[in-house]
């Protein structure tokens, strides 16, 4: 039976954007609504059909299907949907069944359009894309590109160190970077003049190769002004080169970075890499709830949050490989030690345990075996004691089967890719979220270039990892379009991580093994696959979106937990979200199960 004016009225002032309309405005749309029944069984639209409207269910329940027929979300009342198809052209991207008979209030296109056009508040509501929050320009948002000087003082390794420093004074800067045909070869400063060659009584004629820095830290352009910070404040200099594919292409000092606020992140870094136990670290980590609240309540986008509180655990764990190396005298041969999970990722949040391993020198024997036993225990505890508790599935450097030499570590490889039974699919997909901290980073590069493209080559291997990344589902379900967790001390919430998170980090693995790309990063990973043209310039922006949503969500209620004095953790209530940040959560995990539903069907692209 359709809607009375009045009924309808009544209805949509309990319904979000319309209940935040102005009443002139409520009052001027009600005409334009129409109201339609729907028999228990009946299409509502079909996949790419052109959209009438705006769909409102009043009451009853619909089925929404992606393209490939499967389920991706079951709505009841005061729920919409139609939305993305509007927003595209006016052709459906899913399909919609009334499960029962159904009564739904449509909003005709014109009406819709319209609608967006006249309400700030119903373009916030429908836009699906995420919103940017303004702030003031600091380390924290700034690129590199932007921070550095793109003409940097050069000169060839054959100059003496007399002219170099004749350079570096008739044109005001304390650094010279040396070059071969662009390419970087090292760096030398007013420090190093007077201290190795003045204090070392060498001639003035003595190349400027033989003082400098051989192959220095750098950082990319797309890096961002904290980076820089952090490596300043923990490696104690003050020049860091900015280079693209080996070649120079600009300079970072510290006095580039005095018109930007050092972010409180910087301090933490650097308290952490000048202390001398474990137990002082803790008190420094201790601190990141605090940070985490501070970033969150700065406006702070998710990847820099989480890249500013990775960048501490990074911090502790080269200074907890240092201290081992004081406490058990040097390295008896070449090491890596690499991050996996959320810090290889470079995605650590509130709460994080460890993962990590260690890659050797294969001239390692089985007495010099027991130095980096004792090695990977000293620094597994001190992690723990800073808060990075012990992985639960044993995946550390302490288990013997994570402290090998790196032609095991090719084995291990390539079993997995040969064999990819249930253990080497969780392995594998552990393991390639490595991401080297400290050490030699040679012993790595080879290794993961070798196992991409092998991993890549095999079909069978790429469809074991595609099934692995479908375990972790969105949680979509009856209760307002959410499947809440039924039992136990989170019962009715959501898992943001398991749940959230980790179906779109598993999506990125799978589209940076398609890709053969080397970055960890999840976002990086999706940004990449685009680029490469794995994933529709459509879907992955769609996805990225949803990603970007699901962990500002993430975020924010974390942040609230230790606003109020609780230790941050995962799981939300959705009775604590208003309908705009349901509906919106809700729609960001559709977009992961419909990507979901692409790779499980083979199709590593959405339109």
């Amino acid at each position: 039976m359709p809607l009375d004016t009045a009924a309808l009225a009544r209805f949509l002032s309990a319904v979000h954007p319309y209940d935040a309309l102005p009443q002139e405005a409520l009052t001027a749309l009600l005409p334009r609504f129409e109201t339609r029944l729907y028999s228990a069984g009946d299409e509502i639209y079909t996949l790419g059909a052109e959209l009438e409207g705006l769909y409102l269910i009043h009451e009853g329940q619909v089925e929404i299907r992606d393209e490939n027929d499967v389920a991706v979300s079951l709505l009841g009342r005061r729920n919409s949907f139609g939305e993305r198809g509007l927003l595209r052209e006016g052709v459906s991207v899913t399909s919609a069944r009334a499960l029962d008979d159904s009564l739904m209030v449509i909003l005709p296109r014109d009406a819709f359009h319209d609608l967006l056009k006249q309400e700030e508040a119903a373009r916030k509501f429908f836009d699906r894309t995420r919103t940017t929050k303004p702030r003031k320009a600091d380390l924290a948002t700034s690129r590199v590109e932007t921070l550095m000087a793109t003409n940097p003082l050069t000169c060839a390794p054959d100059a003496t160190v007399q002219e170099a420093a004749v350079l570096m004074r008739d044109t005001r800067v304390s650094s010279v970077c040396i070059t071969i045909d662009g390419q970087l070869q090292g760096i030398a400063t007013i420090r190093d003049v007077s201290g190795k060659v003045v204090a070392g009584a060498l001639p003035f004629d003595t190349p400027i190769s033989q003082i400098m820095t051989a192959n220095p830290l750098t950082l990319p352009p797309s890096a961002i002004g904290s980076d820089v910070l952090h490596m300043m404040m923990e490696r104690r200099f003050g020049h860091v080169p900015v280079t693209d594919a080996g070649k120079l292409v600009g300079i970072v000092t510290q006095t580039d970075l005095t018109r930007f606020q050092a972010v409180s992140s910087a301090e933490l870094v650097s308290e952490i890499a000048h202390a001398r136990t474990a137990a002082e670290m803790a008190v420094v980590t201790a601190r990141i709830p605090q940070l985490l609240l501070q970033l969150v309540a700065g406006g702070n986008r998710h990847e820099v949050v989480t890249r500013l509180i990775t960048d501490i655990a990074d911090t502790a764990t080269r200074r907890l490989l240092a201290l081992a190396e004081e406490q058990f005298g040097p390295a008896p041969v070449p090491y890596l030690w690499l991050a996996c999970g959320s810090q290889g990722r470079q995605e650590q949040a509130g709460v994080s345990d460890q993962d990590n391993c260690l890659i050797l020198d294969d001239a390692v024997t089985d007495e010099q075996m027991a130095y980096f036993t004792r090695m990977a225990d000293f620094v597994c505890t001190g992690l723990d004691t800073c808060g990075y508790i012990f992985c639960p599935g044993d995946m550390m450097a302490t288990n013997p089967r994570w402290c090998q030499p790196a032609r095991v570590w090719r084995d291990y490889f390539r079993k997995w890719i040969n064999k990819p039974d249930s253990e080497a699919q969780m392995l594998a997909s552990v393991m390639f979220d490595l991401r080297p901290i400290g050490g030699a980073v040679s012993l790595f590069e080879d290794l993961q270039e070798e196992t991409l493209k092998a991993a890549a080559k095999n079909s069978i291997f790429v469809a074991h990892m595609l099934s692995n990344s479908l375990k972790h589902t969105p949680p979509l379900g009856l209760l307002r379009g959410f499947a809440t967790i039924r039992s136990g001390e989170h019962k009715n919430q959501l898992d943001l991580k398991h749940n959230g998170v980790v179906p779109v980090v598993d999506l990125g693995r799978i589209y940076a093994l398609q890709s053969k790309l080397p970055e960890a990063n999840t976002r990086a990973r999706l940004e990449g696959a685009m680029a490469a043209g794995v994933l529709s310039q459509s879907g992955g922006q769609d996805l990225l979106d949803a990603y970007d949503l699901i962990a500002e969500s993430r975020l924010e209620h974390q942040a609230a937990q230790v606003k109020a004095g609780q230790a941050p953790d995962n799981y939300l209530a959705p009775a604590d979200l208003s309908d705009f940040e349901r509906s919106h959560l809700r729609d960001a995990f559709v977009v992961v199960k419909s990507l979901q539903s692409a790779v499980g069907h083979g199709k590593g692209m959405l339109g």
